[in-house]
């Protein structure tokens, strides 16, 4: 992992820079840093325990350390400090950090990060733990994510805490199969970790064989821990022949009489599930088959239906399989026939058509908050528009205004809330699909007010020009285009509609 691999990975080193910008001149940084190698006009002298002796600039030190500075300023000392014995300090990391102080820069490394980020945290340099917690959040890993995790803990990084604990979740299954560090958990710490609602697991199966591997480590000693870790499995959502033959009948189960009663609890509850989703109403789910929180949802908002648009709202969540009406719809009304872009937590609902007029309105639901707002309008109307997202901006291509099949598009800034016009496509199209590739973006098919189309195009954001590229083999409108594995999948085609 990273905090224990260091022979391996000596070589893997690069300079970082501080983003704050500097108070003096490269010049006269390194200017300062030859004088103290040079041992001139230095003030004061810095002993260290492995017989290191480093002559230093007090005022330098007290720019960069409120340890340096509380020490070289507090008046409770009867004489100047000038000759200072540090504890627990090595001779390599005062030089990173007396380098990181002149030159304000600083080569950090797999095997000196966790040596610098202690001893930065115990002199008070606090621009050197940032980029050795910067440092390790960028080269965290599935083998090395629990060791970042517990050492963040240890010394009080609460953000790279919270960046190490998000990374397990999100990546756990890649965690569980390759992580060393996770056999050496104890077991209240494992037991959390299962138990977490933002767990990312597609099947619990996954948490039944990282239990086992957990297990399997020490077996003799270990064993009797099972039922606690049962308790943090949702064993309700295996699948029910899964639980009969790998959890009910496990060795370590059926030969520990503490878990008959977590086997007869899910047992019951898999044998009535059956009955209980054919209930109407709510039914309260069990703790051992609530669903994990899903780490994507799918939405689908408004559209077309029972012969008029509708402003209904669905969910898909993967995990529970299964689609959950949303409540916060939008209070403006119903839109079908619209484009809709997500960037962050927020999801773009852009033109449309209700019925009677055609829109050039966008709408912004928070995901996290429901919420809805009003965002800049486009600078057309736009009915079967194609959306796409690239580089945190919005694009919306073509459509139908009520009376014309555009050519135009244009682009949506969520920072500066404007839109404004790029340069038009070669061929007017509505009912067309756009998705993108390579830091492109590519708009397939369509209708043009007389045909179908076959035609393909591509935009270069960096020279704000569109190109056709190779057409499709069969006329589309109403197409579907995604990205995929580095290739443009078209599925699907109708007659003309928009």
């Amino acid at each position: 992992g990273l905090l224990l691999d260091c022979a391996a990975n000596a070589g893997d080193g690069r300079r970082l820079l501080t983003k704050n910008g500097r108070s003096m001149s490269a010049q006269a940084m390194q200017s300062l840093y030859e004088l103290r190698q040079n041992n001139l006009l230095c003030d004061a002298v810095l002993r260290l325990e492995d017989g290191g002796v480093f002559p230093i600039h007090r005022a330098i030190l007290s720019a960069c350390s409120t340890y340096f500075r509380a020490l070289f300023t507090t008046t409770l000392h009867c004489r100047e400090m000038t000759d200072i014995l540090l504890h627990g300090v090595t001779s390599d990391t005062m030089t990173l950090i007396l380098e990181y102080a002149y030159l304000r820069s600083l080569e950090i490394t797999r095997c000196n990060v966790c040596q610098l980020l202690v001893t930065a945290d115990y002199l008070c340099v606090l621009g050197v733990l940032d980029m050795c917690c910067e440092f390790l959040k960028t080269n965290m890993a599935p083998d090395n994510c629990i060791g970042i995790l517990m050492f963040a803990r240890d010394h009080f990084c609460t953000a790279l805490e919270g960046e190490a604990h998000q990374y397990v979740m999100r990546h756990f299954v890649q965690v569980a199969q390759e992580s060393e560090e996770l056999l050496h958990l104890d077991l209240q710490e494992l037991a959390r970790m299962l138990a977490a609602d933002e767990l990312n697991v597609k099947s619990e199966e996954a948490v039944w064989e990282c239990a086992l591997r957990w297990v399997n480590c020490d077996p003799e000693a270990r064993k009797q821990h099972i039922v606690t870790l049962m308790r943090s499995i949702r064993l309700g959502l295996l699948e029910t022949q899964f639980f009969l033959e790998n959890v009910k009948d496990h060795p370590y189960v059926a030969g520990n009489e503490a878990c008959r009663p977590v086997i007869i609890e899910t047992l019951k509850f898999l044998y009535d599930l059956e009955m209980i989703t054919q209930k109407d109403g709510e039914i309260p789910t069990p703790e051992i088959a609530r669903p994990r929180v899903p780490h994507e949802i799918l939405f689908a908002i408004g559209g077309w239906s029972g012969g008029s648009p509708t402003n209904f709202i669905e969910t898909y969540d993967t995990r529970a399989d299964r689609w959950v009406k949303v409540d916060d719809v939008d209070p403006t009304g119903a839109r079908a026939y619209h484009g809709t872009a997500v960037v962050g937590f927020n999801i773009y609902v852009i033109g449309g058509f209700d019925g009677m007029d055609y829109f050039n309105s966008c709408r912004c639901f928070h995901a996290v908050n429901k919420t809805w707002r009003e965002v800049a309008p486009m600078n057309a109307r736009r009915c079967y528009v194609s959306v796409a997202v690239l580089r945190d901006l919005v694009y919306a291509m073509g459509g139908y205004d009520g009376h014309h099949r555009q050519n135009t598009a244009e682009r949506y800034d969520h920072r500066t809330n404007q839109w404004s016009l790029i340069a038009p496509m070669i061929m007017q199209r509505s009912d067309a699909s756009a998705t993108t590739l390579n830091d492109r973006i590519y708009i397939t098919g369509g209708f043009n007010g007389q045909e179908c189309m076959n035609s393909v195009e591509m935009y270069d954001l960096d020279t704000n020009q569109w190109s056709l590229i190779t057409p499709m083999r069969s006329r589309r409108s109403g197409v579907s285009c995604i990205t995929y594995h580095g290739c443009l999948f078209v599925i699907g085609t109708r007659g003309p509609s928009g």
